[in-house]
This record gives structure tokens, sequence and C-alpha cells, in this order.
């Protein structure tokens, strides 16, 4: 294990973390049934690490039930956002865990459903007083068995019985949008129980998890941390030459590179199918490579043992400029920022290149054998979501139906004409049970075009568009090229005679077309009709949101204190070529 992911260096890096002002901050509690020495230390690093503030409460040991169930606790008091609950099943199992075949079957079956309502009540319970997402970690299933290979043949043995816990408890929980489960016999199965666990340290500690693999468990746990605060990454940025394939496509030729056909071709092929999987579920993949435009995508189009297709790429840079230039025009045409990618680079003097220009990206360190190539992929952390929504699933072909859109604009020339031949629809929808996951997805990643960086979880979306004193509504924007989905939120408070805008924000993928007006003059059309006199809203800086700076000053707002105002009997900005829809 290298010296940066021992327990010791994290002990030591937590003790020299400064104070930061950092955009993403995030209060998380640790509550467990055995002793978690080193995890909060570990996590507050790891925080550091990806810029997130981080404030950090631990219960005393095996004190998570006095935190939970009492009402005034010093829990409550630190009003958690993240919750992580980490059970282990010989607690929970008590003397059952050694000799559970003394107890009749009918009992034992009983006490699965007294532990899943138990732990059930805990979880509901945090949420009830805290409004915190839990993250429970799932109880391991015990590998040994006091009966050996005859274990399969008893009625409702232990492993029978926590894997029933386990189910249970996903199955009872599963409308509860707040509640996470973090997958620990998967966490086993990486690892090794041999491992992961050590008698020696169990004994001299109750540490059910060994410190050797405390930052191996505390990356799981970061997966998410990264979703919660919304920084994952939705860009692969992807070589050719001994990346896609092996071997140089101007030097071996079509027939020669080495793709499917033994040992080191199938592991490209593995690479592939592995890239495939993340754009199918929402990640855009991109080429950025230094070749001759006509041989690469030949490969990419026509080779039989090709996986990926020159449609599941978003954008496609292909030529002889430096890896960094064509980074920043996939940024611009895909209309994300830099630290949205991750870049694959076989070439560690590319690799060196991008690190040292563009400290934003995600520099893989790729290792010389391309049969880990799929093993590195896998294990990155940095693309996880708490949900996958419809739109994520969407993602690849609204990719590509901007890059169509880039093609035609180059093609017209002119601005003005390119947005008008585009047929743009917006569809203004009321928050509803498919949005919902979608809008709270947007507030919790939006970053460029969003005026008030307010992140919001799927409860609280919900929650705001049962209260009749808000408006809660997507524009969901389509064009000749396809439909975009949903890519623009607003929340609003109503008031008597003044709205005020909570929440505005649009996707990046489509910032600079017009929707951004077409969305608040239809909210300031529908306030004058109902006799509403003033349209308030805060404009809150970030790093990010530059873009959004200027917007409610452009669209005729006035500023007043922390404010911009708009009169609703002023004139409204309104784009000409935009049709806008409403659905009630």
């Amino acid at each position: 294990m290298k010296n940066e992911e021992n327990l010791a260096y994290f002990l030591n890096e937590a003790k020299s973390i400064k104070a930061q002002n950092f955009e993403k901050k995030l209060q998380i509690a640790l509550l467990g049934s055995f002793t978690l020495n080193g995890f909060e230390e570990t996590i507050r690093v790891k925080c550091n690490q990806q810029k997130i503030e981080c404030r950090t409460y631990v219960s005393d040991y095996n004190q998570y039930n006095q935190d939970i169930l009492k009402k005034d606790s010093k829990f409550y008091q630190f009003k958690p956002e993240l919750t992580f609950l980490i059970l282990d099943v010989r607690h929970i199992l008590g003397e059952l865990y050694f000799h559970p075949y003394s107890t009749p079957v009918l009992e034992r079956k009983e006490l699965v459903a007294t532990k899943v309502n138990e732990i059930t009540n805990l979880i509901k319970t945090i949420i009830k007083y805290s409004n915190s997402r839990v993250i429970l970690t799932d109880l391991q299933v015990p590998t040994y068995s006091p009966y050996g290979i005859s274990e399969q043949n008893e009625e409702f043995g232990v492993k029978q019985i926590v894997r029933e816990i386990n189910t249970k408890i996903r199955s009872e929980n599963k409308d509860e949008s707040l509640l996470s489960i973090l997958d620990f016999n998967e966490f086993i199965q990486k690892y090794g129980e041999e491992n992961i666990f050590s008698y020696k340290q169990f004994f001299s500690g109750d540490m059910k998890i060994s410190i050797e693999y405390i930052p191996k468990f505390v990356d799981e746990m970061m997966r998410f941390v990264n979703a919660v605060v919304g920084i994952t990454k939705k860009c692969i940025v992807l070589d050719l030459d001994n990346t896609l394939w092996g071997g140089i496509i101007g030097e071996d030729g079509f027939d020669n590179i080495k793709l499917g056909d033994d040992p080191i071709g199938r592991s490209f092929v593995e690479f592939q199918k592995r890239l495939l999987a993340l754009n199918q579920r929402g990640i855009i993949l991109a080429i950025n490579s230094k070749n001759n435009f006509d041989d690469a995508i030949k490969v990419i189009n026509e080779h039989p043992n090709m996986i990926l297709r020159e449609n599941n790429f978003g954008c496609i840079k292909i030529n002889w400029n430096d890896k960094v230039t064509n980074l920043h025009e996939i940024a611009s045409e895909l209309n994300i920022g830099l630290d949205s990618f991750v870049f694959f680079d076989d070439d560690p003097i590319n690799r060196e290149f991008v690190k040292n220009q563009l400290n934003q990206v995600i520099v893989v360190d790729l290792p010389s054998d391309s049969a880990k190539f799929a093993h590195v992929l896998t294990e990155m952390n940095v693309f996880e979501s708490l949900m996958i929504t419809e739109e994520d699933a969407k993602r690849k072909d609204m990719y590509l139906g901007q890059r169509k859109r880039v093609e035609f604009e180059n093609k017209i020339g002119d601005f003005n004409k390119f947005l008008k031949q585009m047929n743009i629809q917006v569809l203004i929808k009321k928050a509803d049970s498919f949005s919902i996951p979608r809008i709270s997805q947007l507030t919790l990643k939006t970053n460029q075009f969003n005026l008030t960086t307010k992140r919001y979880q799927q409860d609280q979306i919900s929650s705001f568009s049962d209260d009749k004193n808000k408006i809660v509504e997507s524009a969901q924007v389509s064009d000749k090229f396809g439909d975009n989905g949903i890519t623009g939120v607003y929340i609003v408070e109503k008031k008597d005679t003044e709205w005020i805008i909570d929440t505005f924000l649009l996707s990046c993928r489509i910032i600079g077309r017009g929707v951004e007006d077409i969305m608040l003059s239809q909210l300031i059309e529908r306030a004058r009709k109902e006799n509403v006199k003033k349209i308030k809203g805060k404009f809150i800086p970030t790093i990010k949101n530059k873009p959004a700076e200027n917007f409610y000053k452009e669209f005729g707002f006035k500023e007043e204190g922390d404010f911009w105002i708009f009169d609703t009997e002023q004139t409204i900005k309104k784009p000409e070529h935009i049709k806008m829809i409403k659905n009630e």
C-alpha cells in the first residue's frame, strides 16, 4: 500500500488542515456499532483534497442508538446533512451469530423482523429529526458457519438470516428518497475478508475494519459524498492510438492495429465496453487525438471489433493541434467546464502537459499495460450519482444532437439566422414525480448559469412542489436536432404583491440560445396576470457562475440593495425565435 494510502498519512494530514472557504460545504456524521477511530480524519482529508469544506461529528463508542433516539442529542445539535450509519453483523445478531441453530426456526424469523424494524426505525428517526441523507452499510454475510458445507441444507441458517435482513431493509425503505445503501459485502468481495478483518485489532479495540483498509473503506464513503455535493464528472476525453486500440493507425494501418483478436487487442475491447456502459448511463465521451482524421474515423466507423462508434462521441477532435487546445475547444462545443473532464491518454508527455496547463482536468495516469485500463476506469469514484434519471440515459443522444448543432451553426455562419432555423421549443411543466429527481439533480450539479446556486435534495424539491406558496417548474427544450430534455428550472416564492425567485438555472448545454429569456418572460407575464407588482431575485456570485452575472441587468431588472427587481408593468424581453408551450 502506497504511503499516501496509509492511515498514518491521513492522521498526520488531518492535523494540518487549515480553514478554507470552499464553495462546497458538508456536515458529515459518523455513527457506528464499533470503533471508528481514523474514519473522521480520513474523510476530512479526502474532502479537503476535493475542495469540500467538511465538518464532522463522530458518535461515542457504540452510542449510535442514544444519539439517534434522544431528540436533544449532540448529533441533532450538529445538524448533519449526510449521516453514515455503520453497523456490523456481530453486534446486530449478538449470540445468534455464533450458534443460530440452538434457536428454533420460527424465533430466527421473528428476530429478522425485529432487527429490520429496529434498523428501519433508526433510519426514519434520523431523517425525521435532521432531514439528513442516511448512508447505511448493509450487514456482512458470514463466510463461516459451524455447520460447514451442511449450512446449505439448514432451514434459515445464519447466512440466510443476514441476507434476509439486508433484503428486507432495502425493500421496506425503497421509497425513502433520503436513504442510500453502501454495499459492505461488495467491499469485502473487492478486497477480501482476510485483509479487511483483523482478529488482533478486533480483540484489542473492537475494530471491525482493519486500520490498513480504513482509507479504502472511506473511498467507498466518498462516492456518496461526491454525489451529494454534486462534483461528479460529466465527460471522458480519450486519445485513440494505444488508448482505444493498440498500435498507431498512421503507421500500422487499419488491418494491423490490435483490437480484439489477441490478448492485447481484447484488453482494448474490454476497456471500450466499460466506456460504452458509462456512456449509456449518461457520461459524455469525446475524442482528443493527434491523427489523420480519415484514417482514425475509418477505424471508428468500420473496424469489426470497434465497440464505440462515431455516434457514441459528443465531440470529436482528430487533428494535429496540441491536447490542451483541443480540450478548450471540446469544452466550448459541449458548453461544459473543464472541471467536468477526465482525460485518458497513453502518452505521459501529453498527460503532463495537460496537468500543467489545466489543473481542473482529472488526468488519469494510465499504466503501460493495457490489460489494466478497464480496472483503472472501474475503480474511479468520480462518476457517481445518487440516482440515474431518464434524462441521464438520454444524454448520449442529446450531445450527439449538440454536435450536429455546432456543425449546422458553422455551416450557417450567422448566429441569429442559425437560431431562427433551429425551431426551438420550450415546454414549461410543473414539477411532478417524473421531473422532481431531475430538478434536484440540476440544482446539485448546475454551476455556470445558476443565479443562486442553492442545492436541493429530491425530498426538498418534492416538499416545495406541494407548497401552494411556491412555484416549482422545469423547462424541457427541443429543436430540429432532437430533445435536450429537462434543462431549465426555477423555484419561486409567491407573496401577495411580489414573487421572489429562489432558484433560476439553466443547463450549460443550452446556454446562449435565449431559453433563459423565454423562461423568465413567461414567468413575469403570469405574475402580471395575477396582479403581482414585482419580481425579485438575487444573484449570488460563485467561482463558476460568471455566465449568469448580468442576466437580470440585461433583462431589465433594477438593482436595489441585495435584490434585482422587475416592475411587471415594464416591457418584457421576449425572444421571437422560440416557441413557448405551457403544460399545466
